[in-house]
């Protein structure tokens, strides 16, 4: 049996706008057990992705309050993404070369979920 994308996809993401500050966007990750929030625009789509490593390095280095940083000044920028046909070994080459944990799982241009490296 070949695996997917899509099948190995975590479909239940958090996405807040970019205007939400990380401190909102930190207690929402925590009340929900999620490691990041996708930021999206009003048409929901998705620009950018903050995780707990960013707010502990990014908003210390600010040196400001967490409620008074918005999560347009934090997040990753560049995001990396793959559509939701490719297979496994597609899925793990990208991510080992890109170096992340995150990868955005892409359907017709519609982000569908994230696939998460543990």
């Amino acid at each position: 049996m070949v695996l997917y994308a899509r099948d190995i996809v975590e479909k239940d993401f958090i996405s807040l706008s970019p205007e939400t500050s990380a401190l909102e966007a930190a207690k929402r990750m925590a009340r929900e057990g999620h490691g990041f929030v996708i930021v999206a625009n009003p048409r929901g789509d998705a620009i950018g992705i903050v995780t707990e490593w960013d707010f502990i390095a990014k908003i210390n280095s600010l040196a400001r309050d967490a409620g008074m940083v918005h999560l347009q000044e934090i997040m990753s920028r560049e995001l990396v993404s793959i559509d939701a046909g490719a297979g496994f070994d597609e899925v793990a080459q990208l991510m080992a070369s890109k170096g992340i944990r995150r990868l955005l799982v892409m359907d017709h241009g519609r982000l569908v979920g994230v696939v998460t490296a543990r």
